[in-house]
């Protein structure tokens, strides 16, 4: 129950920190904006406590930047698969770097090509993907390097839920 609670404290303030600083920190990147911070709080949060928890806090900034008119729908895909890639590489190599990685091709490659489709239907936009890879590689890598960086510095005990 212990470690619940603190998961679940744990993730609440992730998602309160990537959507506060989605706000605070962000710059034009093509068609659409860079938001740095969701995809550093992907690489923290796929590190720290896996893809599962990862995807669902990548969900909620979306959704609570969304309902705030603060972002697009286009989030989603590549916010929740960048998680999602970013917790499996790092599970399977226990490696930063990968998981930097795996944000950067989760969302900017990956995210793109499912952004697409949603841009079509929802927002009746006909453009491809080329159109998303750009703006959302210069947010993913600029994100991942900021989240690879802090989580290089911290120790590796600072990440344990079982204290």
């Amino acid at each position: 129950m212990k470690n619940r609670t603190r998961l679940l404290t744990l993730m609440a303030v992730f998602i309160a920190i990537g959507t506060i600083g989605s706000q605070l920190l962000w710059f034009p990147a093509g068609v659409a904006r860079a938001y740095p911070v969701q995809h550093a709080i992907n690489v923290i949060a796929a590190i720290i406590l896996g893809p599962g928890p990862a995807v669902i806090i990548a969900l909620m900034i979306s959704l609570l930047r969304n309902l705030l008119g603060l972002g697009t729908i286009v989030a989603f895909p590549g916010a929740m698969i960048g998680a999602f890639v970013a917790g499996v590489l790092y599970k399977k190599t226990q490696r930063y770097s990968m998981a930097a990685f795996g944000e950067i091709i989760g969302t900017g490659i990956i995210g793109s090509f499912f952004a697409v489709p949603i841009a079509n239907l929802l927002m009746g936009s006909s453009v491809g993907a080329l159109a998303f890879i750009p703006p959302f590689i210069v947010s993913s890598v600029s994100g991942a390097l900021i989240g690879w960086l802090l989580v290089s510095r911290l120790p590796a005990r600072q990440f344990s839920l079982t204290k």
